[in-house]
């Protein structure tokens, strides 16, 4: 079965990010996409939510 994890962060800066896909691809998680919420005033992204997913069994079998 394929899990889906989200993380969300408003720190939008690169050692920010790096740490967020060090921590959860050392876990087992693979990196499934990176999307970013604009502010209006700025060019610069208001939030970030990074999407992995990763491989379980299914307990229920």
């Amino acid at each position: 079965m394929l899990i889906y994890k989200v993380v969300e962060t408003s720190q939008v800066d690169d050692m920010s990010l790096e740490k967020i896909l060090n921590q959860w691809t050392a876990e087992g998680w693979q990196l499934e996409g990176m999307h970013f919420a604009m502010r209006d005033a700025s060019r610069r992204p208001g939030m970030a939510f990074i999407t992995f997913t990763r491989e379980e069994s299914d307990q229920s079998e």
